[in-house]
């Protein structure tokens, strides 16, 4: 009882302080889906019909993915016009969002029906046409899944940017690991984790909200056949 005394006091005598923390690191997630989602879907877009160039840069993402988010973080400060800015924090989120936006978005436009291109282009439809009226709107749910996992990722690896400069939640338990303050750790935690869960819920109803009434209805009649 003595510790959850500890973690309640420490949440409510540091409130603005918190919140402080939380807006920034908002921030600086918003700033790296945005990006996210402009480059890898457009990239994805690109290549979806090249599978060789797909296979690379898929694997670019994979290695990416690969490398920890601290050695990420130490590359970018050392690169000149970057160093500990908040530039290099939302360069290696969008490094590290990479490999699930995009896979999603080369898988999803490549797994439309063959016959629903075919009838689109049957239609007079152009290639360009068949993307924006069909392929993506098709795509969009597991576009969206991907953006979603990406999202969620962010969160947590931005935490790390206290190393190069930003002040988010991750000061909370980065101090606390200084200081042997293990009531600053556990309430940095739990607001990580408090952030995720609405980031997550917040993605899901967009999911919902942007994917049409046909497209669901096509899913579930599917998910019902498989059954």
């Amino acid at each position: 009882m003595t510790e959850l005394r500890r973690v309640f006091n420490y949440f409510t005598n540091n409130l603005d302080r918190i919140s402080g923390y939380m807006l920034e690191h908002l921030i600086l997630i918003v700033i790296a889906i945005v990006l996210s989602i402009g480059l890898w879907v457009s990239l994805g877009v690109l290549v979806r019909n090249n599978k060789k160039a797909a296979d690379s840069v898929l694997g670019l993402g994979s290695l990416i993915m690969a490398i920890p988010s601290v050695a990420i973080y130490g590359i970018l400060v050392s690169i000149p016009g970057l160093g500990l800015s908040r530039q290099s924090a939302v360069i290696a989120l969008v490094l590290y969002s990479m490999l699930p936006i995009l896979r999603n978005v080369y898988v999803s436009l490549n797994e439309v029906d063959k016959s629903i291109l075919e009838a689109a282009k049957g239609m007079g439809m152009s290639d360009r046409q068949i993307l924006r009226k069909v392929q993506l709107p098709l795509a969009l749910p597991v576009i969206l899944a991907g953006v979603r996992v990406a999202t969620v990722m962010m969160v947590g690896i931005a935490t790390l940017a206290v190393y190069i400069g930003e002040r988010n939640l991750g000061v909370l338990i980065e101090q606390g690991l200084k200081r042997s303050r293990s009531d600053m750790i556990i309430v940095g935690a739990i607001m990580v984790t408090v952030f995720v869960v609405i980031i997550d819920l917040f993605i899901g109803w967009l999911e919902s909200a942007a994917v049409s009434e046909g497209i669901k209805s096509d899913e579930g009649s599917k998910a019902g056949g498989e059954n």
